[in-house]
């Protein structure tokens, strides 16, 4: 069995798993803590697709409801989430399913109001969102 404890340690820990590995000593892995491990990645991805979008949204959000502040600024993180969110995607293709699930949608609208209700001290924005995920992810729409 591995001598290094997943719980005192996981860097030593997952470090001491590769070696096993590599070595061929499958039986002595922490089959239970890799496991965990590996569906950590799809979560840690999914978490980033979201964190992504959230914030798109958000910039999406105050552009529509504060156009006096519309600014350069905004207009970049709009252009670079966009293109972190393509590049995400391309990477990682079986996420975009989750682009048409309503539920997840329904989420991530809500987490992009809280964000611009932080940064803006407004509070009266739609209960859903009022853009297609199309018009969200493309290069060219801002929203009036």
């Amino acid at each position: 069995m591995t001598t290094i404890s997943y719980d005192a340690d996981v860097v030593a820990w997952a470090n001491e798993q590769a070696r096993l590995i590599r070595a061929g000593r499958l039986d002595q892995l922490d089959l239970e803590h890799i496991a965990e491990e590996i569906e950590d990645v799809g979560k840690s991805e999914q978490r980033e697709l979201a964190s992504r979008m959230a914030v798109l949204m958000a910039h999406l959000i105050k552009w529509q409801y504060q156009p006096e502040r519309q600014s350069n600024s905004w207009r970049r993180t709009i252009k670079e989430q966009r293109k972190a969110l393509a590049f995400h995607l391309k990477q990682v293709p079986s996420l975009k399913p989750r682009l048409a699930d309503a539920e997840w949608q329904g989420a991530i609208w809500a987490d992009a109001v809280t964000l611009a209700i932080d940064e803006t001290g407004m509070g009266a924005f739609p209960d859903d969102c009022p853009w297609t995920i199309e018009q969200i992810l493309a290069d060219d729409f801002l929203p009036a």
